[in-house]
């Protein structure tokens, strides 16, 4: 039996999939936690990164390798490959003015025209620039920036710092993949080059930044404690490692609910959007990923969880209890900020309340329905583009709450299939890993755990638009 693994370093955790070549069986995982925060030194990563591998299995067994990770993490190293700073992480806001700083130097049309994105705090240009002109002596040292990703395939590949690494600082060697590269702000989907204007425009200076590798490449081979044949894949940003682990193809639109909330579908050509709403990434398969982001996801049933008291089976039945629309109340959830619409100051609203509708059930209701309708304006957002949306792939943790996938079949108005639990990102990183050992992507199959047909309330999703334009418009 040949085996391949794939790594999913989240936000949250590391996680670990290793899988069989020929059928895509899942033979063992691992896991292990990541400090919270929004900004985290790297060194965490790799530690979760060994733990998790252990926690698996180990490698002895493994033919390939492949990282998936969250994407936009501003990796910032010196010449001698160490890390100038904590990395500043994609749900880290204060890069803020930093983003509408570079929209004013350089036009949001612009912008979008050069690299598919018009700047938000989560990118990594705003990063840079919010270092340059927070930290400039920092900014200063900067030799080389990568991504969360691409850091952890180069330490797997031996190199960082000289007193840890057996190949030393070679910041040379650096490699990312398409799609990861296109959530920085300074690479373009539409030429496959890096805009190094748009760089030095964000840190101050020009820097090394990773090769990008082709989606049946390979980085190398794993050396940690000395040279092996483990052949080490490209990597990617976690949703297209999601997108490549689904299988998602034409007609699919996939929303994720996990920290953040995510819509996105795979498509032949670019997509650019100068409002902003989309971000024309690339997908890991040699297409496009056009993406809508919000920052605000399963944390949204965390709050209501902890409002009422209750746990998530008792927060569904309470939402479930509620008629669609919850009786009028509105929660526009915005509490951490939000990155789609760009309001990274923005705070979150309970509206509607009467002395009839203050109910635990419309409550409940509410954070449920205001959580997706979030996410059905990114939904519409993409169909808008062209895309002929025939059904949503619902993935995350949130998911296989009852409430939310009935009242996702309500405010989407399409199928809703849920696919059986699984780490998809880190099952993404195997295809990576398979694709990068044999030559050819594998046509692994993927389960459903449920089925919804669409049964569209457009009222909830008009009382939404209503509370979101009373307080923004």
């Amino acid at each position: 039996m040949t085996l391949v693994a794939g790594v999913d370093s989240s936000t949250q955790s590391c996680k670990v999939v290793v899988r069989d070549l020929v059928t895509g069986e899942v033979v063992r995982t691992g896991r292990a936690s990541h400090p919270e925060g929004t900004s985290v030194h790297p060194d965490h990563w790799w530690t979760a990164l060994l733990a998790a591998i252990d926690d698996a299995g180990g490698l002895a067994d493994v033919a390939a390798i492949s990282v998936g990770g969250q994407q936009h993490g501003m990796v910032a190293l010196a010449s001698d490959g160490t890390v100038v700073r904590e990395a500043l992480l994609w749900n880290d806001t204060r890069s803020a003015q930093a983003a509408r700083d570079l929209i004013a130097e350089f036009g949001a049309e612009e912008l979008v025209r050069r690299t598919g994105l018009v700047p938000v705090a989560s990118f990594t240009s705003t990063k840079l620039r919010w270092l340059r002109d927070a930290e400039p002596e920092n900014a200063a040292k900067v030799a080389a920036v990568a991504l969360p990703h691409d850091w952890l395939t180069w330490r797997l590949r031996g190199y960082g710092p000289a007193v840890e690494s057996p190949l030393g600082p070679d910041l040379e060697a650096l490699t990312t993949d398409r799609s990861d590269a296109s959530g920085t702000g300074y690479w373009s989907p539409a030429s496959g080059e890096y805009d190094r204007e748009l760089l030095v425009a964000a840190l101050g200076h020009d820097a090394i930044v990773p090769r990008v590798i082709a989606p049946d490449g390979s980085a190398g081979t794993v050396h940690i404690d000395g040279p092996t044949e483990i052949v080490v894949g490209p990597g990617a940003g976690d949703n297209a490692g999601a997108a490549l682990g689904l299988g998602a193809g034409e007609g699919d639109v996939v929303v994720s609910l996990g920290t953040s909330g995510t819509v996105f579908a795979v498509t032949p050509e670019p997509v650019t959007d100068a409002s902003g709403t989309i971000a024309g990434f690339a997908d890991a398969a040699g297409q496009y990923l056009p993406i809508v982001v919000t920052l605000n996801a399963a944390r949204v049933l965390d709050s209501a969880t902890r409002l009422l008291q209750v746990d998530f089976d008792a927060l569904a039945e309470l939402a479930l209890s509620a008629e669609p629309g919850a009786g009028g109340v509105v929660l526009v959830p915005y509490f951490e900020g939000e990155r789609t619409p760009n309001r990274p100051d923005a705070t979150a609203s309970l509206m509607g309340l009467t002395l009839a509708s203050s109910t635990r059930a419309n409550i409940a209701r509410a954070h449920v329905e205001g959580m997706l309708c979030g996410l059905a304006d990114g939904v519409d957002a993409v169909r808008a583009r062209g895309l002929d949306a025939k059904r949503v792939l619902l993935v995350g943790g949130a998911a296989f709450n009852p409430a939310v996938g009935k009242v996702a079949a309500q405010v989407f108005g399409l199928p809703i299939d849920i696919p059986k639990p699984g780490e998809y990102v880190a099952m993404g990183a195997t295809v990576q890993a398979a694709w990068s050992l044999t030559g050819e992507k594998p046509q692994w199959t993927v389960d459903m755990e449920t089925h919804l047909e669409p049964d569209l309330r457009p009222a909830v999703r008009e009382q939404y638009r209503a509370a979101t334009e009373q307080l923004y418009a």
